[in-house]
């Protein structure tokens, strides 16, 4: 039996555990313009008359229309700022360290806010942190078991949590309070949330193979999807609510119409390896997805049964649930990043197009098993088996107002190039 199974109940636990007794195990990451023209002035314009007789003067040569655009197209050429070269690296540095939880910490998420970072842990607490300071909000305590997952829900008021205790349940961040009615339905782990972008809606996925629609009001299941035949590892809504994804160990990535419960797409690569992760990207058109195999997939769901546009490796990944986030970088933040754990303490960017590392953060002494970027600042929040929560920020200078990392929260619209694929 690994060595890390002397630790408590907690979220992303290792795979091969499965069939084990659970009590003990560590946490369950498991075993995602150009520039405006210029006016043209009006430099040879005939003089004015001097008197009522009096005739303006031929110009000595009237340029032809070929000489006349010739002319022109020079000048805006020359008036146009040649574009600044891509960067080939980032520079997050250490700028906060958040600790307090006693046991294993599986997932550290920011407020769509950009205010507060929320972290779960084996230790059957939430925090609550404000993202620029560090100061401890509130430490919210309710669930019996470890706890897997968090999902804060689009107005960052609400933040959702599921247990290994079977239960989700909702909590208000300001006063720190538990709603009165929790989420039961599930016959197993919780273990991955997320609010539909109108917060009206909760999907969870579940060690026990299914995954429920919740009416968030009536906390009441609305649909049950058939999902998969292995425990389910991760679940999301695409950008407008219409469409869900799902992974499971079983090596498939499901993609579901919200109104039908119909699966629309069945997604499996050729290794079949356990998907523990999946992430819709900010403009909808791909799916990110974290296998057991130490790669990051980025697939084109909507082309034929699923096409495997970039593949991202050099992390390790063989036994934890990982998951990540999108960010982006450079000037007018045209290019973007994939930020994730490793298992063996780091955290990694990648270059989205070029597939290149970025940057290799130092992290922690264990397994990096939650990563998360902020909505509209250069930070990154990372979190993992060394009980801590680390807060980096990018050090490289303002351009243009803009400092690298920074994304909009809704997305990336018409600003992100994935060539040959681009986001937008």
């Amino acid at each position: 039996m690994s060595s890390t199974r002397d630790l408590s109940p907690s979220p992303k636990r290792h795979r091969e555990d499965d069939d084990e007794d659970t009590s003990a195990s560590p946490p369950r990451k498991r075993t995602a313009t150009s520039s405006p023209s210029p006016s043209r002035s009006r430099t040879n314009s005939p003089p004015l008359a001097t008197s009522p007789t009096a005739l303006p003067s031929r110009p000595a040569h009237r340029p032809s229309r070929s000489e006349s655009r010739e002319n022109e197209d020079s000048y805006y050429h020359r008036a146009t700022p040649p574009s600044p070269p891509k960067p080939t690296s980032l520079h997050y540095t250490p700028h906060l360290l958040l600790t307090g939880h006693k046991k294993p910490i599986s997932s550290a998420s920011f407020s769509p806010s950009g205010t507060l970072i929320a972290t779960a842990s084996a230790d059957c607490t939430i925090k609550i942190w404000d993202a620029h300071t560090g100061a401890l909000h509130h430490t919210l305590s309710g669930h019996l078991a470890g706890i897997s997952t968090l999902a804060w829900s689009p107005d960052s008021t609400t933040l959702a949590s599921g247990s290994d205790d079977k239960t989700i349940r909702l909590w208000n961040t300001s006063t720190g309070s538990a709603h009165p009615k929790p989420f039961i339905g599930h016959h197993n782990y919780i273990y991955s949330l997320a609010f539909s972008p109108k917060g009206n809606m909760l999907v969870s996925g579940s060690y026990d193979e299914a995954v429920f629609l919740w009416d968030v009001r009536s906390a009441r299941i609305m649909r049950s999807l058939p999902a998969h035949s292995d425990p389910i590892g991760g679940v999301e809504f695409v950008r407008d609510g219409t469409l869900i994804v799902s992974c499971a160990n079983d090596g498939l990535i499901r993609v579901w119409d919200t109104a039908t419960g119909q699966c629309l797409r069945t997604i499996v690569h050729e290794d079949n390896a356990p998907v523990t992760s999946v992430k819709f990207s900010p403009n909808g058109k791909y799916i990110l997805a974290w296998t057991l195999d130490s790669c990051i997939r980025l697939w084109d769901y909507v082309e034929g049964k699923g096409r495997c546009v970039k593949t991202y490796q050099g992390h390790t990944n063989k036994k934890y649930s990982l998951s990540g986030a999108f960010g982006v970088y450079g000037e007018g933040r045209k290019h973007a990043f994939v930020a994730s754990g490793s298992e063996d303490g780091s955290v990694f960017l990648w270059d989205v197009s070029s597939k290149n590392v970025l940057q290799r953060l130092e992290a922690h002494t264990g397994a990096v098993l939650s990563v998360d970027t902020h909505p509209s600042e250069p930070l990154i929040v990372s979190a993992g088996m060394d009980k801590t929560v680390r807060v980096w920020r990018c050090s490289d200078v303002l351009v243009n107002g803009a400092e690298n990392g920074h994304r909009e929260h809704e997305g990336y619209d018409d600003e992100v190039e994935l060539p040959p694929y681009p986001f937008a």
